[in-house]
């Protein structure tokens, strides 16, 4: 790949909060086939283990201490990123999840060309009027983003459908195959005696107790309302039932451990003892929880199936892991699960969310099935190395970015990331407007009957270049006056990197109301300990059963 010099190669600024799960594995995943390509790349994120990751691969970590839930904070969070931009200077921001776009968006206002990658939608994650603003403010905030980016159809679909007008570009999640999809990590693993273990190996063996024939699920997730392992931990007990000597490893840690574990201690779930030969009442626990992990590969070798019974998602990491190591899996029927599986596995991994009958069921069928637990794993790994390989996702948003910066006249060449495929030709989604030059699976806006009338078109306003003005209507929620800057003018503009246009200093903004907090925002990776995928290019289409 030929680049220019150094100093007129294009600086790109990530902005992330989380930095746990997979949207931080997204980031340093991009960050790392970025730098490979020549980019410039500067990351504004929280101290932490993804700082010092990003910090050994040679990007510019720019520290930036935000929460990761809206709150009286969000404010000089905001002011303190926007000095990060003006400090960086970059020629595109790539803000990713509900928190980094919220904040990301209002300091950069669409004066630098900004790429929004939600990883889930933060209005599903809380309810009422936390919901109500929002979703009042996704609306508000679509204009200051060059590209959405959704990890499947469906999360575009939701986001439309509920009047977010955006320029969408759909780039599924991937995962590292280098990682996952190893020919070594596809041979299942024997469990490992509690005794003997290390502090990353499957501790679910109690001495004397089970044998290693026991029949393990694994849910690998940040244990949190949005992952749903109440729900899973309300199913355990009719699975016990019939599966009686099953175990069930909870891999992860967050803001609900305590109430995880209380609750699975309540119940104590477990398998016949030698007393009685009742659940519940005598023999070893069946469930455990083993808290952050720095790998969950050695999990997913362990496990016999593994479950993930989230309520929302954009496209969920941890199921695409699962069957990377050849493990069959059980989904709900969330945004971007039918998209991540085989048609022919839908029947049998996929179930309604929220519903432990339901979820009880079908991992009791698959546990006392092997030959189909056997074959639905061959065909998930199949399936995974062929259509959510990870180097396809920097392959698709070079495109992306590409596109943006020959706009914005901030690269004359295209952008390349080795080991990817060219992108395929973007179908047009017939509600789309027009936008920058094409881009993987892009498309804009919902059709006509599904925009709202509360969210009207607006005209540009030529003293903000490159955006689309703020409006003044009062009634979006969570949108208060300060936020409309009708009639005021740019600052003086500073000379950016040869080749582009002057960008206009971001200033500190005036004081405005925070949004509401939320306990678990979305865009919660898959794996526990900072895993998760990034995209690969080559998009399907949904299939129904």
């Amino acid at each position: 790949m030929h680049l220019p010099p150094t100093e007129s190669r294009p600086r790109v600024l990530h902005i992330t909060q989380p930095v746990e799960g997979g949207v931080a594995r997204v980031v340093a995943d991009l960050t790392r086939a970025q730098l490979a390509a020549g980019l410039r790349v500067a990351v504004a994120c929280p101290d932490g283990d993804l700082a010092d990751r990003l910090r050994s691969l040679g990007a510019d970590v720019r520290h930036w201490p935000a929460t990761r839930s809206p709150g009286p904070a969000l404010f000089p969070e905001v002011r303190r990123l926007a000095r990060v931009v003006r400090e960086v200077r970059p020629d595109l921001v790539h803000a990713h999840s509900a928190k980094a776009g919220l904040a990301g968006r209002l300091a950069v206002r669409g004066r630098v060309p900004t790429v929004f990658h939600p990883h889930a939608w933060s209005f599903e994650a809380v309810d009422g009027a936390a919901a109500a603003l929002a979703l009042g403010w996704e609306r508000w905030g679509a204009r200051w983003a060059a590209r959405t980016v959704c990890v499947s159809e469906a999360e575009r679909l939701r986001g439309a459908r509920a009047g977010v007008r955006a320029r969408w570009s759909v780039i599924p999640n991937g995962i590292d195959l280098d990682r996952f999809g190893a020919d070594d990590v596809a041979e299942q693993a024997p469990l490992v005696d509690v005794g003997t273990a290390g502090p990353d190996a499957p501790l679910v063996v109690d001495a004397g107790t089970a044998g290693p024939d026991a029949p393990l699920v694994v849910c690998v997730g940040r244990l949190c309302r949005q992952k749903g392992q109440d729900v899973l931990l309300s199913a355990w007990e009719s699975v016990l039932a019939r599966v009686p000597g099953a175990r069930l490893v909870l891999v992860g840690d967050g803001p609900d451990r305590a109430r995880l574990t209380e609750r699975a201690s309540a119940g104590r779930p477990a398998p016949p003892g030698p007393g009685d030969g009742h659940p519940g009442e005598s023999g070893p626990a069946s469930v455990l929880f083993t808290g952050a992990v720095v790998d969950a590969v050695p999990w997913y070798r362990a496990a016999d199936l593994v479950v993930l019974p989230s309520r929302w998602e954009g496209m969920a990491l941890a199921p695409l892991e699962a069957m990377a190591c050849g493990r069959p899996v059980v989904v709900t029927d969330v945004d971007g699960a039918r998209e991540s599986l085989p048609p022919a596995l839908v029947p049998h991994c996929v179930v309604p969310p929220e519903n432990p009958a339901a979820l009880a069921d079908a991992v009791a069928r698959l546990l006392l099935d092997a030959p189909l637990r056997t074959s639905l794993g061959r065909r998930g790994r199949a399936h995974v190395r062929s259509t959510h390989d990870v180097r396809h996702t920097a392959a698709a948003v070079a495109a992306l970015y590409d596109g943006l910066l020959v706009a914005e006249g901030a690269t004359t060449g295209p952008l390349t990331v080795h080991g990817g495929r060219p992108p395929a030709p973007a179908p047009h989604h017939p509600d789309s407007r027009p936008s920058p030059p094409a881009h993987p699976r892009e498309g804009s806006g919902p059709a006509p009957a599904e925009r709202p009338a509360s969210v009207p078109r607006t005209p540009a306003e030529p003293h903000l270049p490159g955006t689309r003005p703020a409006r003044t209507e009062p009634h979006l929620p969570g949108t208060p006056a300060e936020l409309h800057p009708r009639g005021t003018r740019p600052a003086p503009a500073e000379s950016r990197l040869r080749g582009s246009r002057p960008a206009s200093p971001v200033s500190d903004l005036p004081g405005t109301r925070p949004a509401p907090a939320a306990s678990c925002l979305p865009g919660d990776g898959a794996a526990a300990g900072g895993r998760a995928g990034a995209a690969p290019i080559e998009y399907r289409e949904p299939t129904h059963p």
